[in-house]
């Protein structure tokens, strides 16, 4: 991930629907949240919903398929794991252990492993 996909990722974070969307597709695991479902989960207008998913699938932060008539949205792990990493790229100036809690917390996530889809 370069400068400019971080600040992409990071702006389309910044906004408090954009963060809960994403929050709870992560909650959500790989199989994702339908788009009505996802609307009420973050209390949000199914037509405002779709302007904050196109924003982050732009950013690569979600994925989306079509399952039958939904459309299922789900965390987009790579995307997201490339933002961890641009983040922590040059962390501690060869002092790990000032990144050991962020190590803990990633190390005891449940995440699914492999998983590179971008949008």
């Amino acid at each position: 991930m370069d400068e400019r996909q971080a600040l992409a990722a990071f702006a389309a974070l910044g906004q408090e629907h954009r963060l809960r969307v994403v929050r709870a597709l992560v909650t959500a695991g790989p199989d994702g949240l339908a788009a009505g479902v996802l609307a009420e989960t973050v209390n949000v207008a199914g037509n405002n919903l779709s302007f904050h998913l196109k924003e982050l699938s732009h950013a690569g932060l979600i994925t989306s398929r079509r399952e039958g008539k939904s459309v299922i949205y789900s965390a987009a792990y790579g995307g997201l794991s490339d933002l961890l990493a641009f983040l922590m790229r040059d962390c501690c100036q060869g002092r790990p252990e000032v990144c050991g809690s962020v190590v803990a917390a990633l190390s005891a996530c449940d995440c699914p492993a492999g998983d590179t889809a971008h949008a």
